[in-house]
C-alpha cells in the first residue's frame, strides 16, 4: 500500500489528529498545488488542481497543526464529488 493510499484510508477514518502536512501531501498527490494569495491572505489557503483548476479553500490550523473534524468532513465530501476518492 502506497503512502497516498494510507493517507486516503486515514482521511476516510475521520481522525481527530489529521495534520495539515498530511493534507498537503495528500492533495499534492492528487495534482493540487498550494496557493497563498498576497501578504494579507493570513491563514487562508487555496489548493488548485493543475488540470481541472478546481479550488479547495480552507484555513491553516493554528496554533496547532491538526485539522478540525468539520474540515475533514468537508474535504471528504469535495474529493468524493470531484471523483478523486470513493
Amino acid at each position: 500500500m502506497s503512502r497516498q493510499d494510507k493517507l486516503i484510508k486515514r482521511l476516510l477514518n475521520r481522525p481527530r489528529d489529521f495534520t495539515y502536512d498530511e493534507l498537503k501531501t495528500l492533495l499534492h498527490g492528487f495534482g493540487y498545488s498550494e496557493e497563498n494569495k498576497g501578504r494579507s491572505s493570513g491563514s487562508r489557503v487555496a489548493f488548485i488542481h493543475g488540470v481541472t483548476q478546481h479550488i479547495i479553500r480552507l484555513h491553516k490550523p493554528h496554533p496547532g497543526n491538526e485539522l478540525k473534524l468539520y474540515q475533514i468532513d468537508q474535504l471528504i465530501e469535495v474529493l468524493k464529488t470531484q471523483g478523486v476518492i470513493r
